[in-house]
């Protein structure tokens, strides 16, 4: 318990990994890290910086001195000096070139794309998760008859697992934009202060050539390919949009798959995981809310919201770099990852144990189906000798008693109705060799197989990859 206001983010909804990796010990870890490879490529390139000054920063990047940091902050009113200030005092004999030609955006900037880089590697395979899941249940559920739904009324019959493929094929949508945003990401590299690279003009006597391999050698050593071919003091805030915007993009399928289980949970056809003492309410004991798949239609409207952040600053960058950006980036981008993280983790848990209450599906699709085989038995009756349009009516006016008799709170009897009508010419039991719910589902389970057939690749990428810090 403490006594100050903490996250609820932190506090209770997301992972021990990615509050690792956005903590302020990896960030700054980064930080010195970056230094480490500037000295390293200066030095290469022939600067005057000594193998043995890039020695001593590598050997002190793990011991930050934090109350050495806060004392200069304090003094200097400012982060990135106070840094590399500690880091001086750690590796004295480097103490003069850290930092040599940079600006504190080469640390800050650099260290924020690495760090939602890797971010995004995690969400990936935390996702890849949710859609193993999701195959494993519509494989299970591909031929079982369920009501479809349109506007929320009952519809033709589809299969329990091929509703479970709408939802996964809007999570491989997602994966496949996270792949594309991990695999444009660009490193923005020691530009200077407005981009120009002025001081390494100076530093390396006009030798552009010297400049560009210093980059690309700082960028390898960060496992990018590519910096960005232009840039004012900052990346362009155009890449923290592509971010947001695909972690929003994930909140809404894990949204609209929620909603849709809270929905089918109200009729209790599919429930979500519920313990075996957990409390649905504090007053009504019988209560069993679907309080997970609530959390993330919560949670999704938080980070779909948090999602404008990022166009909003980058539209309002002024020339090379202004600092409104600053106290925003902090807040929204870790939290939209942070929260990206929970709903993913919520979403594991309900796909991992959907519980399908088949009696009542069954119950539920024997109420409707008489209407939708209605069809079907016109044909029939016409192919025995019945006038089409004579039939129809026939078949109109007996739904529209029997929906009178449900709206009344009775069972259902459109068969008992039709079987009586003689001019149809068929039995109650024909009638009922009509009402065979396999036989109005179409392709469903058709679909559903060539759908994990199709997936099967991700399928085993998500049983392939690791939780592993990649910093």
């Amino acid at each position: 318990m403490t006594d100050r206001y903490e996250s609820p983010l932190a506090s209770r909804y997301a992972s021990d990994y990615m509050l690792g990796l956005f903590s302020a010990d990896m960030r700054y870890r980064t930080w010195r890290k970056l230094w480490v490879s500037l000295a390293r490529a200066e030095m290469k390139l022939g600067l005057p910086v000594t193998e043995e000054q890039v020695a001593d920063l590598e050997k002190h990047i793990e011991d930050i001195d934090y109350e050495c940091v806060r004392l200069r902050e304090k003094e200097v009113r400012h982060d990135v000096m106070a840094h590399v200030y500690a880091y001086g005092k750690a590796a004295p004999s480097a103490a003069g070139i850290i930092h040599l030609g940079a600006t504190s955006c080469y640390v800050t900037d650099n260290a924020d794309l690495i760090i939602y880089r890797e971010a995004l590697r995690y969400i990936r395979k935390e996702l890849l998760r949710v859609i193993a899941n999701l195959a494993k249940f519509a494989g299970e559920y591909r031929s079982l008859p369920t009501l479809g739904y349109t506007h929320y009324q009952p519809a033709q019959l589809v299969s329990a697992g091929k509703r479970a493929t709408l939802w996964m094929q809007d999570f491989v949508s997602d994966i496949e934009e996270t792949d594309f945003v991990i695999d444009s990401l660009k490193f923005l590299g020691c530009r200077g202060t407005t981009g120009t690279e002025a001081s390494f003009m100076e530093l390396f006597d006009g030798d552009e050539e010297k400049i560009d391999e210093m980059n690309r050698m700082i960028a390898s050593d960060f496992g990018f390919s590519e910096c960005f071919a232009v840039c004012g003091q900052t990346y362009p805030r155009k890449t923290d949009s592509r971010i947001l915007n695909v972690l929003s993009s994930i909140a809404q399928s894990c949204c609209r798959m929620a909603n849709d289980i809270r929905l089918l949970q109200h009729d209790r056809q599919v429930e979500e995981p519920f313990g075996k003492n957990q409390i649905g309410s504090s007053a009504m004991a019988y209560k069993r809310n679907p309080m997970r798949c609530e959390r993330i239609c919560s949670l999704a409207r938080y980070l779909m919201a948090d999602a404008m952040n990022a166009p909003m600053t980058a539209s309002l960058q002024w020339m090379e770099r202004t600092l409104d950006d600053s106290a925003n980036r902090r807040i929204s981008m870790p939290e939209g990852f942070l929260c990206a993280d929970a709903i993913i983790r919520l979403a594991q848990n309900v796909t991992d144990g959907l519980n399908v209450n088949e009696k009542i599906i069954e119950k539920a699709v024997a109420a409707y189906l008489p209407f939708m085989a209605t069809e079907n038995i016109m044909m029939e009756a016409v192919k025995r000798g019945g006038n089409r349009q004579e039939i129809h009516e026939i078949i109109r006016k007996c739904s529209m008693e029997a929906t009178a008799k449900m709206k009344n709170g009775e069972e259902c009897d459109l068969l008992e109705r039709l079987s009586a009508e003689e001019q149809l010419g068929l039995t109650e039991e024909e009638i009922k060799d009509i009402l065979q719910p396999e036989l109005y589902t179409g392709r469903c389970p058709q679909q559903v197989e060539q759908y994990l057939v199709k997936i099967a690749p991700l399928i085993e990428d998500a049983e392939e990859e690791s939780a592993e810090i990649m910093l």
